[in-house]
């Protein structure tokens, strides 16, 4: 347990550290993704990148496990 919240402080620390950088990946304008526009209103749901990350965390812990 201590090893899992170790290693997702590091994580976040990272991924803190990278966010200019990772701000201009495409992630949220994946095909399948929601995004509503209006005048003045602008609505976003990123399913399929939700999927995506899931998949991948899912196959990360799964891989921390063994």
């Amino acid at each position: 347990m201590n090893r899992l919240f170790l290693f997702l402080g590091f994580l976040l620390v990272a991924i803190g550290l990278l966010w200019p950088l990772l701000s201009r990946l495409p992630w949220g304008r994946l095909p399948g993704d929601i995004v509503i526009q209006r005048p003045g209103f602008t609505f976003v749901f990123p399913i399929t990148t939700c999927i995506v990350i899931s998949v991948v965390l899912s196959l990360i812990f799964w891989l921390l496990r063994r």
